[in-house]
Order: C-alpha cells, then structure tokens, then sequence
C-alpha cells in the first residue's frame, strides 16, 4: 500500500496600514528570513481562527480578518536534507490592533516590520516562501473572497 500524501496545512495573514506590509523576520535553517505572519494549523481550530492565533503569536498584535485572499499550494525541498514538503496555505486579510505590552513574539521571530509594497518586491531573495510575494501581489490586486468561503464543520471544532 502506498503511503497517502498529505500537504501540511498553513495560515497567513496580508496586513497593510497606510501602504506598508506587516511582515516578520525569522530565523530559519536557511538564516534569516522574511515572511507574512504564518504557521501551520492546529488541531481543533478552523483556518480563520489558526491565522488569528499566528498573526498574535508571531507579531503581538490581534487580527481581525475580513477576507480571504486567496489559497495557494507549494512545494519546498529544503537543500541541506532533502526534505519535501508541500503546503497548503490559507491567506486572508484583515486589519490588527494594538500591540499587546509585554507579550513575546513566538520563538525564532526576531522582530516585525512595516514595509511598503516596493520594498518588499526588492527583498524576494530574503523570503522564506514564493507565497510572500503572490499573496501581497494578490491583496493589491483586489482577490477578496468572503470568510465563509472556508467552512469548518464543528466536528473539528470539538477537540
């Protein structure tokens, strides 16, 4: 029997505030890297909920999405082993709050910044995904899709 593939399933979030994009930096096995606030899906929780709790964890700050932007899928081979994986990501847009004082960001972020569209086009060498750059070129472009496009049965829920 053939072992069944799974793509490992992620969030991500398009925050923009006055024509700049809220990113993270993070360290990864290939130094440090840019990306959109993201991270994989945990047990229990929908897609809308997991990006909320990622965009809190990784940047301090609440989310509030009002639209998905779009799903993608995407192959990484990480050089140095070999591994392959493929990600399923979900990426919705909406607006944040406030920083919450004293919260830490999630371990391996080093700290977040605020980049204009331009600048994060002339750092696609620093990018941890292709899908940084599709997702944003996507936002700016107009995709919005209504949240409950993404439906959740509550068996999910129920952990």
């Amino acid at each position: 029997m053939q072992t069944r593939w799974k793509p490992s399933v992620t969030v991500a979030a398009v925050i923009e505030r006055q024509g700049r994009f809220l990113l993270v930096e993070e360290e990864t096995p290939e130094g440090l890297r840019l990306n959109n606030p993201a991270g994989h899906l945990d047990p229990g929780e929908s897609p809308l909920q997991g990006c909320a709790r990622e965009v809190l964890e990784e940047t301090a700050h609440p989310f509030l999405p009002h639209a998905l932007v779009g799903v993608y899928l995407s192959r990484f081979v990480r050089e140095s082993t070999g591994e392959d994986v493929t990600y399923l990501r979900f990426a919705y847009c909406g607006d944040v709050g406030l920083p919450e004082p004293g919260r830490p960001l999630d371990q391996g972020i080093v700290r977040t910044l605020w980049l204009t569209a331009d600048e994060v086009r002339a750092s696609a060498d620093r990018h941890r995904s292709p899908l940084l750059l599709r997702c944003m070129e996507d936002y700016l472009a107009g995709c919005r899709y209504p949240l409950d496009l993404v439906y959740t049965d509550s068996s999910v829920l129920a952990r």
